[in-house]
């Protein structure tokens, strides 16, 4: 079996047909001379019935409400914010210090951008021809903020169910791509921006396999103009393969049992790419099939939600003897593995600091030295915030800085915290070529803040995605004024 799934190097199906969706027909609608109205229909020179006339008023009101129905939701599910329009001149930041992440902080410093991408970073720059300067004296300028593993765009409120597009019917769901269903009008999307967050990576949320992650742009008319790379990540529940029954012999036979089921499922998909490529006419499209292919591969990696010692040890353990590359969601005891996790060079991405400790015996602030522990260790890390659902979730992306000042004040160097948030996510989601520093060749997606991002007083007074300006109103920031008014008034 070990063999099967490394023969599968540098194999891929010839017809990639990975999380697409099979159309079915749409029968056309006949002519309309065709259909007779209703009067010509109705018996000529009688009355109609009048059953019949209640049934027109009826349907007449139905219609009525639900064209209200329909305006009241449009109406609640769209911001007023209009996505920024392309780069149309080389835009020059002036005198602000300049925190690049990937190298040292540059006080009084330029960016230029043009096109969308960094031309310029330093002291004393010759700006082009046609620049518009932008004075950013007294201020900083970061790198676009990255949440990791959210559900924004895919929720809007908790509490009403047809607002959620996070979940799936079945336990094995790896086709679903979560970005092609973001609402690119949720009122979240706006407020996390005005935070400084303008990246984030989107994913499923129910189910053992759960689906595809995907790295969007918060701003955009579609989700198309949001994407920035899907396929990030098949991102898999590993406590669905662990077992919580008391008794240790119990417990690991049925962990067994769990782990058996889904090696045998990763075989499957092995010799299903092997048959597709052989034969892709007569080798039927299986689309979770199709979705596993990349993960034996080692083009994607696999993203496992786990936080105790035993759930890591044997995700890694599971990963590393297949070939897979796997990245931990959580980490909660991550710091105990430190050596199996440097010897395979394995990330964390760790699930708030914000949070409780998980068993009654644990120091009150674990979760807050997590980041701090995860560095004495050598372990590669990003922080997140409240990741998809409720309480929290996409709603509270806003507060993704603050979960890495929480990390400051428990003992992570402040640099550190800021790259936890910018190029550590955007390395680990396989995104660092185009954002997660101030580089030149990078796309120009970063914030300016009238002071420290880690710092609850600070406000982003400018952010630009790909060097387009972003709307930096929201729902809070319009309430806010309203009755900040209401209260002026005599």
């Amino acid at each position: 079996m070990m063999n099967l799934y490394h023969s599968l190097r540098g194999l891929r199906p010839a017809t990639s047909l990975r999380g697409s969706a099979s159309q079915r027909a749409v029968p056309e609608a006949p002519p309309l001379e065709a259909v007779p109205s209703r009067r010509e229909a109705e018996p000529q020179g009688h009355c109609v019935p009048r059953r019949s006339l209640g049934t027109r008023a009826a349907r007449g009101g139905c219609l009525t409400i639900l064209a209200i129905i329909t305006l009241l939701a449009s109406h609640a599910t769209a911001h007023d914010q209009i996505p920024g329009a392309p780069q149309s001149q080389p835009i020059a930041l002036v005198g602000g210090t300049i925190h690049r992440v990937d190298a040292k902080p540059i006080e009084n410093g330029t960016v230029v951008f043009d096109g969308g991408k960094i031309t310029a970073v330093g002291k004393n720059v010759a700006l082009p021809k046609g620049c518009k300067r932008i004075d950013t004296s007294g201020k900083q300028i970061y790198p676009g903020l990255m949440e990791s593993l959210s559900n924004i765009g895919l929720a809007e409120v908790n509490a009403v169910r047809s607002t959620i597009d996070t979940d799936e019917v079945g336990n094995e769901n790896g086709n679903l791509r979560p970005w092609v269903a973001v609402n690119a009008d949720s009122e979240w999307i706006p407020v996390a921006r005005a935070g400084g967050v303008l990246l984030a990576s989107v994913a499923p949320k129910r189910g053992d396999i759960r689906g595809q992650s995907g790295v969007i742009q918060l701003d955009g008319w579609t989700y198309k103009d949001m994407l920035l790379r899907g396929d990030t990540g098949l991102v898999v529940d590993w406590r669905g393969y662990d077992s919580r029954k008391s008794d240790a012999n119990d417990r690991a036979k049925e962990r067994d049992e769990r782990l058996k089921a889904l090696s045998d499922r990763l075989e499957t998909a092995a010799r299903y790419a092997i048959a597709r490529q052989a034969r892709p006419d007569s080798t039927p499209t299986d689309l979770r099939l199709e979705a596993l292919v990349p993960v034996l591969e080692g083009a994607t990696p696999m993203i496992i939600d786990a936080d105790s010692r035993r759930e890591i040890e044997a995700a890694v353990s599971f990963c590393v003897s297949r070939g897979i590359r796997p990245i931990i969601y959580g980490g909660y005891d991550a710091p105990l593995c430190a050596p199996l996790m440097k010897q395979y060079n394995v990330p964390v991405i760790v699930h708030a600091t914000y949070r409780l400790p998980l068993r009654r015996h644990d120091p009150y602030d674990h979760p807050y030295t997590l980041p701090r522990r995860l560095l004495d260790a050598g372990i590669s890390f990003a922080i997140g915030g409240s990741g998809a659902g409720s309480p929290g979730g996409g709603a509270a992306a806003r507060n993704l800085p603050y979960h890495a000042a929480v990390a400051v004040a428990y003992g992570l160097p402040a640099d550190q915290a800021v790259r936890a948030i910018t190029l550590a996510p955007a390395e680990i989601m396989g995104v660092a070529e185009r954002v997660g520093s101030i580089t030149v060749g990078k796309d120009a997606t970063l914030i300016v803040v009238d002071g420290d991002v880690l710092q609850t007083e600070s406000n982003v007074t400018a952010a630009y995605i790909a060097g387009a300006a972003v709307d930096l109103g929201s729902k809070h920031k319009t309430l806010a004024e309203k009755y900040r008014r209401k209260y002026e008034q005599p």
